[in-house]
C-alpha cells in the first residue's frame, strides 16, 4: 500500500530505490487517484449474485425479512411433502401417481354403477390413443411418400443431365441413386396401395 507525502504542491509518491540500485522519481498524485494495486477487481453482477447466494445472501433489491419468510415457507412445504411420501411408502396399498387402479371384484361380472363409468372412460381413452397412433402412422406414410418422390425427382434430374450431355461421368453416390430407382418405385406403389386400402 502506497503512502503519500504532502507538500506545498500537493500529494506525491516519494522516490523509491529499485532492486538494481537506481532510483524512481517522486510522482505527483491528483486528488482521488487510486494506485493500480489498490484498485478492487471488477466483478460482474452475475458473479456478485452467485457469491451472495453461496454466502446465504438475498437477491439484490429483495428485503432480507421477506427472503427469510419465503425460505421458512419453502422449508415447511418440503417437510410436509417428505412426510406425505413417507406415509405413502409405509402404505403398500396407496396408489402410485399416474397409474389407474380399477376396483377388483371376486367374480368376473360386469362392474356396475360408478365403476362401469370408470371402465367406459378408460376404454374411450384407449380408443382415442389408438386413433392418434393410426393418425401418426398415416402421417409417417405421407412423409415416406414425400421422401421417396423427392429421391425419384433427383434421379430423374441426373438422368436428364446425362441425356443432355451435361454430365458424362457419375460419382459413386449418383450411381447408387440411379441403381435404386426400381426399388424406390416399388416402395412408392406399395405405400400408395396401402393408402388407398385404408
Amino acid at each position: 500500500m502506497s503512502t503519500y507525502l504532502q507538500s506545498s504542491e500537493g500529494k506525491f509518491i516519494p522516490a523509491t530505490k529499485r532492486p538494481d540500485g537506481t532510483w524512481r522519481k517522486a510522482r505527483r498524485v491528483k486528488d482521488g487517484y487510486v494506485p493500480q494495486e489498490e484498485v478492487p477487481l471488477y466483478e460482474s453482477k452475475g458473479k456478485q449474485f452467485v457469491a451472495q447466494r453461496q454466502t446465504g445472501g438475498v437477491p439484490p433489491g429483495m428485503c432480507p425479512l421477506v427472503a427469510a419468510e419465503a425460505k421458512k415457507e419453502r422449508e415447511k412445504q418440503e417437510r410436509s411433502k417428505a412426510k406425505k411420501q413417507q406415509q405413502q411408502g409405509n402404505n403398500p396399498k396407496a396408489p402410485t401417481p399416474g397409474v389407474l387402479v380399477l376396483p377388483q371384484s371376486s367374480t368376473c361380472q360386469q362392474p356396475s354403477g360408478s365403476s362401469s363409468k370408470e371402465v367406459n372412460a378408460v376404454t374411450k381413452a384407449l380408443g382415442d390413443t389408438l386413433r392418434l397412433e393410426e393418425g401418426a402412422q398415416e402421417l409417417d406414410a405421407n412423409k415416406q411418400l414425400k421422401k421417396l418422390r423427392k429421391k425419384i425427382h433427383e434421379i430423374e434430374l441426373i438422368e436428364s443431365r446425362i441425356q443432355a450431355g451435361e454430365q458424362k461421368k457419375l460419382d459413386k453416390d449418383q450411381l447408387d441413386k440411379v441403381k435404386k430407382k426400381s426399388d424406390i418405385l416399388r416402395q412408392i406403389k406399395a405405400l400408395e396401395s396401402e393408402k388407398r386400402s385404408s
